[in-house]
């Protein structure tokens, strides 16, 4: 057995810098595609970790077992997925850890990390050690640090991670080659990987090159633009993203032949920035840390700005809104006062949906998670209010909540959206883009190589 270090006041263990070297590291899954790509460069950077794929009744089961049910799904759902895998006998348990992230933020999402170790020794396993992933120096004495070098890493996976979501999403519905969108995701997950592997593509001129050419591949994949209900998807940002979260949402909604928009990672990490100089405006404080925040953002919104440049380029693709013009749509709506968990945003996102056509919108709520029930249940009548056509359903997560009960409330959604888009007189006509014979070269001629970035 491994010899554990434990904190001199909290008798939990604690991951030293040697346990790079011995231990594997699970993540609990939550963006596929993001997750794929910090999961490739950690391996880069010499850490073993594995991205969890685990689901299931037993994964609930778990967590039902471990996690007082009174606290939040997604908490109940993460930990429940840990100590699946942990039952698994996969693992060598002495030479295992976990990684959870912490925000620093009053909700549940700094309190997963207690909750987890409460709950590993309870099922036994209190020699595995938690890595706390946390930009807020919460952790301060864990052995995985976030270097300068890595921290760019993990910010171009959350741009490029954003990016292929979006364009996956735009095209998936349409492409006439089943799978032709997740191909051409697996394509630039293993190509910006080896970019990361050689110290390239987080620059900012690397970065606007592979914008263009991950929005130029997308625009060359052959499709057919038929009429199709629009569905916007927001929520907790656990039960909004991950597929255990929301019973593979994304993939019923497709199988139902819809066009999928789920706001992006980047815009809730940019929440979390505006909200810094919001709660000094609103209660005092440093004017040198406002000014930080404002450097922070700025970083943020040009690289925005040259994804925004990048898709605009390519005719049947459509660009992000700009999160600045995410943060008008709830002017006069809610205040910025409200700013626990999704706070703000949640209602902002449903109200930016509805003015770029997203009129059918499912609202995912967990139990447990106050801030989404005000913020986007609580917000519904106010936003019907402004916008008539809003045809909004809230969706409820839960241990006790029966897949078929869910997937039968948003078929009534669809029928409505469905019934609303045959009497459209504005419809889309069928477009279609020129096939290319061999997508895959087009692919690698538009991609910059490593040794060219």
């Amino acid at each position: 057995m491994s010899e554990i270090q434990t904190s001199p006041r909290l008798s939990y263990p604690k991951f030293t810098k040697e346990m790079r070297l011995t231990h594997k590291i699970l993540i609990p899954q939550m963006l596929p595609i993001h997750f794929a790509l910090i999961e490739k460069l950690l391996l880069q950077e010499g850490y073993d970790v594995e991205v969890l794929t685990n689901d299931g009744p037993s994964v609930v089961q778990t967590g039902l077992k471990y996690v007082h049910n009174d606290t939040c799904y997604p908490a109940l759902l993460v930990i429940g997925q840990m100590i699946d895998a942990l039952n698994s006998g996969k693992y060598d348990l002495d030479h295992t850890a976990l990684m959870i992230t912490q925000t620093g933020g009053g909700c549940r999402a700094s309190n997963y990390i207690h909750l987890l170790r409460k709950a590993l020794k309870k099922a036994g396993y209190g020699q595995v050690p938690v890595v706390s992933l946390n930009f807020s120096g919460l952790e301060r004495d864990s052995g995985f640090q976030l270097s300068l070098p890595l921290i760019q890493k993990v910010l171009g996976a959350v741009f490029y991670g954003a990016m292929l979501m979006l364009l996956s999403n735009q095209t998936r519905p349409y492409e006439d080659r089943r799978g032709d969108a997740d191909r051409l995701v697996k394509y630039w997950v293993e190509m910006l990987s080896d970019q990361f592997a050689t110290g390239h593509g987080c620059s900012k001129k690397e970065m606007a090159r592979n914008f263009d050419a991950i929005a130029k591949t997308f625009s060359q994949l052959h499709v057919t633009r038929t009429p199709r209900v629009k569905v916007g998807i927001v929520g907790e940002i656990y039960i909004k993203y991950s597929p255990l979260g929301n019973n593979q949402l994304e993939r019923f909604l497709a199988n139902e032949g819809c066009e999928v928009n789920v706001p992006g990672l980047l815009g809730f990490i940019l929440y979390c920035v505006a909200n810094g100089p919001a709660t000094i405006d609103l209660y005092g404080g440093s004017k040198a840390a406002k000014a930080v925040y404002g450097l922070v953002m700025n970083y943020f919104a040009k690289r925005e700005q040259m994804m925004i440049d990048a898709i605009s380029k390519y005719p049947g693709l459509t660009p992000p809104p700009k999160f600045s013009s995410t943060m008008q749509c709830s002017e006069g709506i809610i205040g910025r006062g409200a700013k626990m968990g999704e706070g703000w945003m949640l209602t902002a996102e449903m109200m930016e949906l509805e003015q770029h056509g997203f009129d059918n919108i499912i609202c995912a709520q967990p139990f447990g998670c106050l801030p989404n029930h005000i913020c986007g249940k609580g917000m519904m009548n106010r936003i019907r209010a402004v916008y008539p056509e809003a045809n909004i359903v809230a969706i409820d997560y839960d241990p006790s909540a029966t897949r078929v009960n869910q997937e039968n409330r948003i078929k009534l959604m669809l029928s409505v959206a469905r019934e609303r888009l045959a009497h459209s007189a504005n419809s889309a006509p069928s477009s279609r883009t020129e096939w290319v014979q061999d997508p895959y070269a087009a692919f690698a001629s538009a991609a910059p190589a490593a040794a060219e970035v």
